[in-house]
């Protein structure tokens, strides 16, 4: 029997299960041979790395509605240790299957990182404040000998989620079609590796460093410039369909095309179900109703503007019909059509 099989009970593949309930007995398989892990088993089991969840992550974890193909390609990234690629129209739930899966496997707060034109892979690894130094050098008349150069390098949520840890941290890399067209591939040339190195700490003779980790989460010790990850992050990266990408990046990626809950008037109500309760699904029946037969007549609509207007329009305030009428039309007004 192999490691992996021996890890799941009665041959179960399914780590993340998409029931909405934490669960903290389960153990992750053998990576493949071609991913192996990078750091000392040793180092990961002393390593702490996981924050607790913010609130608004368990409540975004708690209500999350995943279907099948979502739980299938989420447990193909953990097992395989591959990103996984999700593209979708706004508002389908891209962003925030990181806080259900963070939720479910308890892998702490997931760390994110939105992505811009000007982003670079150097960002998401780490910081090295220079300026910092030199200015913090000259005020106290010391030498760089008498300096922590651990105090200006602060590592990024991509190098904060490639420390050694017996699970995978999960990060949300949000909007990967705005960056340049370089980072892509530059992005998982790192991940391929499953390490990174950082110069300014390599050059110095003090063979460990401590650094302070992304998010304020404290501290690390870094040795030799060379972080190396144990389990390989869960890196989501979301599209909005903007851009095509090279294939050598969509090579080392598994795809999903998340479905749009607009589309599908059953998953909608369950969506409202979980946010609002079933008293205020039952109550704005009709209006999920002709949201999804809207939606399903090629206007683009999101979920969050269905949840707005029945959070609004029904909620118990003095409202009257024109109020809630023209409430209704102007929370849910359609942000372009399909192509």
């Amino acid at each position: 029997m192999s490691k992996a099989s021996e890890a799941m009970p009665n041959g179960e593949w399914r780590i993340y299960r998409g029931d909405n309930l934490p669960r903290s007995e389960w153990e992750i398989p053998a990576p493949p041979p071609w991913r192996p892990r990078r750091a000392a088993p040793e180092l990961a089991a002393s390593a702490s790395f996981c924050p607790a969840l913010s609130e608004a992550v368990q409540g975004t974890g708690r209500r999350y509605k995943a279907n099948e193909d979502i739980i299938r390609l989420v447990n193909a990234a953990l097992h395989l240790r591959r990103p996984l690629l999700i593209t979708g129209g706004p508002g389908t739930g891209k962003s925030t299957l990181v806080d259900a899966i963070a939720y479910e496997l308890g892998l702490g707060e997931p760390l994110r990182w939105a992505v811009t034109s000007r982003s670079t892979l150097r960002e998401a690894l780490y910081n090295y404040d220079a300026i910092g130094r030199m200015q913090y050098r000259e005020s106290c008349s010391a030498s760089d000998s008498q300096l922590d150069i651990g105090d200006f390098v602060e590592l990024g949520p991509l190098g904060t989620a490639m420390l050694p840890a017996m699970r995978p941290r999960a990060l949300l890399i949000d909007e990967i079609d705005k960056a340049d067209i370089d980072l892509p591939n530059d992005l998982l040339n790192v991940l391929d590796e499953g390490r990174f190195h950082i110069p300014e700490l390599s050059r110095i003779k003090q063979r460990t460093v401590k650094v302070r980790k992304y998010g304020n989460e404290g501290v690390v010790d870094i040795s030799a410039g060379l972080v190396e990850c144990y389990e390989f992050p869960l890196v989501i990266l979301t599209s909005n369909g903007e851009r095509d990408f090279p294939a050598p990046f969509l090579r080392r990626c598994l795809q999903l095309r998340m479905p749009d809950p607009c589309d599908d008037p059953v998953r909608l109500k369950a969506i409202v179900d979980a946010h609002l309760g079933e008293s205020a699904s039952a109550k704005a029946d009709a209006m999920i109703q002709s949201f999804a037969t809207r939606a399903q007549g090629g206007d683009i609509l999101a979920t969050d503007q269905l949840l707005n207007a029945i959070q609004l329009v029904m909620g118990s305030y003095s409202m009257d019909d024109a109020d809630k009428s023209e409430l209704e039309l102007s929370l849910m007004a359609g942000l372009g059509r399909k192509i």
